[in-house]
């Protein structure tokens, strides 16, 4: 996803090949400024509203935004004894919140003296994006992590016959389905909830959440008398950009044989293959 993660330029598997040796992929960061105001809120206290952050990128981590401490509420911050060290960016030193009656450990960190060579990071204060309560770009609700630029999620109608095969039973098959492509992600065929077996369906609790589409739940796979735990995915309420993917369902390629116009497709290596990125 995006430039610096999964299939992207400079990520870990990069999808493409470039005119010229890259001197190294590790190490690699980007820092820029971003347009966006960026809110936190934690316990009630708006402890970020930022109107000058910068987004960082680093080779195989999701970006970060970094905050000028004048426009972080530096009062409800509690300094720890907790630093680490990146060979790339220096000594890091952290902070607790403390707001409401409630605390949220080293949920901060700073660079307070980076190395030379790393960007301009004084004077920035960044943020664990989990420690918040909320966060919203502009007044739109933020979830999961910082959103890339970068990253761009498209979704379009499609004819092409798409048949979905689990331990070798067929349990969708579609001329219906709506593709999405996105950033650095293999494609994902939604096919209409008509399309797929529902007796081979078995509710599942899993939950979980994309900064880009919204929260997905899940279905269990019952098909050649085994059961694959959340096989299948949907949104009930997407965010607005992959809106016309609601209520579709999805199978993971990484798990699940599908053919499109009856081409086997090959099984990508993501973090949901079997035993992950190994």
């Amino acid at each position: 996803m995006s430039l610096t993660v999964g299939t992207g330029p400079f990520g870990r598997r990069p999808a493409g090949e470039f005119n010229f040796e890259l001197p190294r992929h590790k190490g690699l960061i980007y820092f820029e400024d971003s347009p966006r105001r960026i809110r936190g809120v934690f316990a009630g206290e708006t402890v970020v509203d930022s109107r000058h952050a910068k987004l960082l990128h680093e080779h195989g981590h999701l970006p970060v935004y970094y905050f000028p401490r004048e426009e972080v509420r530096t009062d409800l911050l509690e300094p720890t004894a907790r630093s680490t060290r990146c060979p790339w960016k220096g000594e890091a030193s952290y902070w607790s919140i403390v707001a409401g009656g409630r605390t949220a450990e080293n949920a901060a960190w700073a660079y307070l003296d980076p190395l030379e060579e790393a960007p301009p990071l004084a004077g920035h204060i960044a943020f664990y994006w989990h420690a918040m309560d909320e966060w919203f770009e502009e007044d739109e609700p933020a979830i999961v992590h910082a959103r890339d630029p970068y990253h761009r999620v498209d979704v379009l109608d499609t004819s092409r016959h798409v048949r979905v095969e689990v331990a070798g039973e067929t349990v969708a098959e579609t001329r219906r389905a709506r593709v999405l492509f996105e950033t650095s992600l293999p494609p994902r065929w939604y096919i209409p909830p008509d399309d797929v077996s529902s007796d081979v369906l078995v509710h599942s609790e899993g939950r979980t959440g994309c900064a880009y589409k919204g929260y997905a739940s899940y279905y269990s796979v019952h098909a050649g008398g085994e059961v694959a735990d959340d096989l299948v995915w949907y949104y009930p309420d997407p965010r607005p950009e992959a809106a016309r993917i609601a209520g579709y369902l999805a199978f993971f390629n990484e798990r699940a044989d599908i053919y499109v116009d009856g081409e086997l497709q090959q099984r990508p290596t993501t973090q949901w293959s079997p035993g992950g990125l190994a």
